[in-house]
């Protein structure tokens, strides 16, 4: 893994040879030398419904047949507006409009913007607002304005210098690592928005948009759940401020987590803003999408009807009608049902199989959207450097003979630099039995892994 490769490819590592895909079948990939590979984290937690569906193929081919592009700025299409009605119905009626867009990271953009021009369109206007309040640890994109909401450290730090300053934080709500055992739960949620209601002031109320969070943290803690009423509870402090809320479920939503809605597990906790994306589209496209509440879209509404916002590429024809089956084959096979079901299995099936190995320091989720925390010691939870890179050769391992297993890796798990976890994200559709293949594979998986490797020199035992 340590040679230049000759790709014309601009890598995310120009360090290694990426293995080539050439197919995909139902829950694997399939390899150029014949490895058939489980995915059981979808990609990014992408493939909700797995590859090679040929319902959402024909979906793409009779849309392409029939237009497969639509300048938004002059016209619309009968794909993009049954899409997005079916986003706002999802909602029962909480969201009253969505925006199409092609990335997650877009749609943050597009939600900060629609945040600071709500202030400019209600009655009366509040030109003042400008800022906004995420969480430390956070992850929200990797465009500059969605890198500057998040609070990711390692993927912020060579780019410190160009990002906004209009964000300031708060704690993460990671109740592993920053609740003391003797602290209850409400206690935990009460202290943190205390903390939330002290920085609104510090700042000054006056000049915040919006609060920001993920309702499960993906990508940079690993499917860390919110404590029953936290949501609710931050909401209440945005509104005492009359600022607005918004969640970023790009990772953990569209039916990820065992409702169509993370939010929607937790009582008076919807946003204001919304902003969705991976299991959108299942891969198939690449789409994500930003859903506005009544309260923000009657406010431009009875302004100027218009957001200053706009891709040459958003609500392309195409890549909704690939959502739009995606959406209707979760709804007509009752997949988010199937996930409840199968993350109560699977979250079992890891915690006996894993839950005692003297590295596995926590196993936590929701659904379908489980992270595995990776400690040096059991006993304080220290985690292993950065240098090790412990998630990621667990991942490597696994594309291995006789694995063939594939989880999301990711680093930064404990203080945003150190700490370690990967997430385990399989399709909606998936079986008892393949439940199971997952749970003990990756048991066998990182047995090998730490049963093989010097931890103290970080080298590899033969």
């Amino acid at each position: 893994m340590s040679t230049i490769s000759t790709s014309a490819v601009l890598h995310r590592s120009l360090k290694c040879e990426f293995p080539r895909i050439t197919g995909g079948e139902g829950n694997y990939v399939i390899l150029e030398d014949g490895r058939r590979i489980l995915d059981a984290s979808g990609g990014a937690a992408v493939a909700c419904i797995g590859h090679g569906n040929t319902r959402v193929h024909d979906a793409i081919l009779t849309q392409l047949k029939q237009i497969s592009y639509c300048s938004t700025i002059f016209y619309t299409t009968e794909v993009c507006e049954r899409l997005c009605q079916e986003l706002v119905d999802s909602t029962n009626g909480v969201m009253k409009r969505a925006y199409i867009v092609n990335s997650g990271s877009e749609a943050m953009e597009a939600a900060m913007k629609l945040a600071r021009q709500y202030y400019l369109e209600k009655v009366p206007a509040e030109p003042s607002r400008m800022r906004f309040i995420s969480r430390e640890h956070s992850y929200h994109g990797i465009t500059l304005g969605s890198l500057s909401m998040g609070g990711h450290v390692t993927r912020r730090a060579k780019f410190e210098p160009m990002l906004l300053e209009c964000v300031s934080r708060v704690s993460r709500c990671f109740p592993f690592r920053d609740k003391p055992a003797h602290e209850s739960d409400s206690d935990y949620v009460a202290r943190l928005a205390d903390e939330l209601d002290k920085e609104f002031l510090r700042v000054g109320p006056e000049t915040v948009c919006a609060f920001v969070a993920e309702p499960i943290v993906g990508a940079a803690l690993g499917c860390v759940p919110f404590v029953d009423g936290y949501l609710t509870a931050m909401k209440a402090v945005c509104e005492k401020h009359g600022a607005l809320f918004i969640l970023d479920e790009v990772m953990c939503g569209m039916g990820r987590s065992g409702t169509y809605h993370a939010w929607q597990q937790d009582d008076n906790a919807a946003p204001d803003i919304q902003t969705l994306g991976k299991c959108l589209g299942g891969g198939y496209q690449p789409i994500a999408g930003v859903l506005a509440s009544k309260r923000v879209i009657e406010a431009f509404e009875n302004g100027t009807g218009s957001f200053i916002h706009g891709h040459t590429y958003q609500g392309h024809p195409v890549t909704c009608a690939a959502a739009l089956e995606v959406q209707k084959i979760i709804r007509e096979e009752n997949l988010v049902q199937n996930v409840a079901r199968m993350g109560e299995l699977l979250s079992t099936k890891l915690k006996a199989l894993l839950g005692n190995h003297p590295h596995v320091g926590n196993i936590r989720g929701k659904g379908l959207f489980w992270g595995i925390e990776f400690v040096k010691d059991k006993t304080t939870n220290e985690p292993f450097q950065s240098s090790m890179g412990v998630a990621f050769g667990i991942a490597e391992l696994g594309l291995t003979k006789p694995y063939c297993i594939a989880v999301y890796p990711s680093s930064g798990t404990a203080d945003g630099i150190n700490g370690d976890h990967v997430i385990v994200s399989p399709p909606y559709n998936i079986s008892p039995a393949g439940v199971e293949t997952i749970a003990t594979t990756l048991q066998k998986l990182v047995t090998e892994y730490f049963a093989t490797r010097d931890l103290d020199h970080n080298v590899t035992q033969r």
